[in-house]
């Protein structure tokens, strides 16, 4: 079952997100709660997916900056984890396929992810520096740094990408 994520569920999401990053879980883990406390945070676009055993898997979107363009913020679709012993198994996807659904009835243009070359073009990504974005740090690979284009999309929604403060502490090589 996916399900938007409640407060009472952090603790058992945190768990999820550390097992999944392991060595730098507790980092990410870092991360999610201060996405959580931020203004950029959407609870509404964050989701969990459960089974009998517990929370099995989280994603979720969140604001980011946009310099230069119509809008001056998009969403962003990071962290996504899924439990190690429930990986390989359609969680994941499901719990994408999930969000951006959400994301498209609510009129969004668009989501932007960093995330693995081979893994989101299924869901529709394609690499966004084509459509004139700019990702926020040159050490970010171009075919990492994708958006999602739904209906409301516009070229003008296009620019340069700003990471809010919540992504100050994180490691950019890890």
């Amino acid at each position: 079952m996916i399900r938007v994520e409640r407060p009472e569920d952090v603790a058992e999401v945190d768990e999820v997100i550390r097992a999944a990053f392991r060595g730098h879980g507790n980092e990410v883990v870092a991360f999610a709660d201060r996405i959580r406390a931020s203004a950029e945070a959407v609870p509404r676009y964050s989701l969990l997916a459960e089974d009998e055993t517990g929370v099995v898997g989280h994603v979720m979107l969140s604001w980011v900056g946009i310099e230069g363009a119509a809008r001056d913020r998009m969403l962003v679709l990071t962290p996504m984890s899924v439990r190690p012993d429930r990986q390989r198994r359609g969680i994941g996807s499901a719990l994408v396929r999930a969000v951006l659904e959400l994301a498209e009835g609510d009129g969004v243009p668009a989501v932007l992810v960093e995330g693995i070359p081979a893994y989101y073009p299924r869901f529709g990504f394609e690499r966004a520096s084509a459509l004139g974005f700019v990702a926020p740090s040159p050490t970010i690979p171009d075919d990492a740094f994708m958006v999602r284009r739904f209906a409301a999309w516009s070229p003008d929604l296009a620019g340069r990408v700003v990471y809010p403060a919540a992504y100050d502490a994180l490691d950019p090589s890890a």
